[in-house]
């Protein structure tokens, strides 16, 4: 069953592509935009100004606003361009170069304008109100990328697991191959275990591949090590393909079990900070996305890759890991049926 699951895989050259392209051109994208140092977080429009190139020389707009990092300039040539691109939160900031008062628009719902407002208030103050002492932090900077790649490699895995195993076993069941399988000596434990390291195995194949090609354009710094870095992720992968056995254990309809891995993939994917952290989200979010494992696949990894922890320190996010695979194995092999 194992290398029959295998050589199907293999041999379905657009889920296999797919497996490998769609990681690897999100990683490119974000590496794009957040890995260069030329990306702005907040656009300011000035008008009127050519939309080509944007020069605030003897304009009376304060040095340290022009020269604030993290600010992109667009030129309008009209005050209506202006206001409507302000209006659909395209620009975060809006600034009139021929008014003496340099009059200014903000967007009350932008949170970003309020921002750039401040900047373009504390611009005109003397240097001498500045208070403060500032700190550098010291270490290794953490690139956003480098940040996001664990979380990316978590996200493929996940779909690949849970659409890899528990639609398949789903559709095998709807087309009748699972009943010609209960006419063999194969028990459902063994079916649902060989299912599972074929797609462990996958799984690993493809973050390997994945990595070296990321890898070749972005140089992902691991502070860890490498070998804890593939325990994680394989523990990783063999709980969400046992959590994909049991929504396969029963289904019968490819629709209805679409949806349900629709229901459970999604709300994994933006609460185990695949994208995003969670931090100031209110507690109960916090304690319900504890109940995913990808949550503890991407803080382990991550703290392997960025932090330089070792097995050890993310013992309590393996330890959840190997728990919640055997429950799903268990209780999979035990609702498991062979017909319709």
């Amino acid at each position: 069953m194992l290398i029959a699951r295998n050589r199907e895989f293999f041999r379905d050259r657009s889920a296999l592509g797919w497996n490998f392209l769609f990681p690897f051109l999100i990683v490119v994208g974000f590496g794009i935009i957040f890995g260069g140092s030329e990306y702005s977080n907040f656009k300011v429009g000035v008008f009127p100004a050519s939309s080509d190139a944007v020069n605030l020389e003897g304009t009376g707009v304060p040095e340290a606003f022009r020269q604030s990092r993290y600010l992109e300039f667009i030129g309008f040539a009209t005050f209506e361009q202006g206001l409507d691109t302000l209006e659909h939160h395209k620009i975060d900031f809006l600034l009139s170069l021929d008014s003496p008062t340099k009059q200014y628009w903000v967007n009350d719902s932008s949170p970003k304008g309020y921002i750039v407002e401040q900047l373009f208030k504390a611009s005109f103050l003397p240097a001498a109100v500045a208070a403060g002492e500032k700190q550098i932090v010291q270490g290794d900077k953490i690139r956003y990328i480098d940040w996001l790649f664990p979380g990316i490699l978590a996200m493929n895995m996940m779909f690949s697991a849970l659409w890899g195993v528990g639609y398949v076993v789903v559709r095998y069941r709807k087309n009748g191959v699972l009943k010609r399988l209960k006419a063999t000596p194969l028990t459902a434990f063994e079916y649902l275990s060989a299912q599972m390291l074929s797609r462990i195995f996958l799984l690993m194949f493809t973050l390997a591949i994945v990595w070296i090609g990321s890898d070749l354009l972005f140089s992902f710094q691991v502070k860890g090590s490498f070998r804890d870095l593939i325990i994680v992720f394989f523990i990783g992968g063999l709980s969400l393909a046992a959590m994909g056995l049991l929504l396969a254990a029963r289904g019968t309809s490819e629709e209805f079990t679409s949806g349900i891995l629709n229901f459970i993939s999604w709300p994994m994917m933006f609460l185990s900070e695949v994208w995003f952290s969670i931090e100031g989200a209110p507690q109960w979010v916090k304690h319900f996305a504890q109940i995913f494992p990808l949550t503890h696949m991407i803080r382990a990894a991550r703290r392997i890759m960025n932090d330089g922890a070792t097995l050890l320190d993310v013992g309590f996010e393996c330890t959840v890991l190997l728990f919640f695979t055997m429950v799903c194995l268990i209780v999979g092999a035990s609702l498991f049926s062979w017909n319709k």
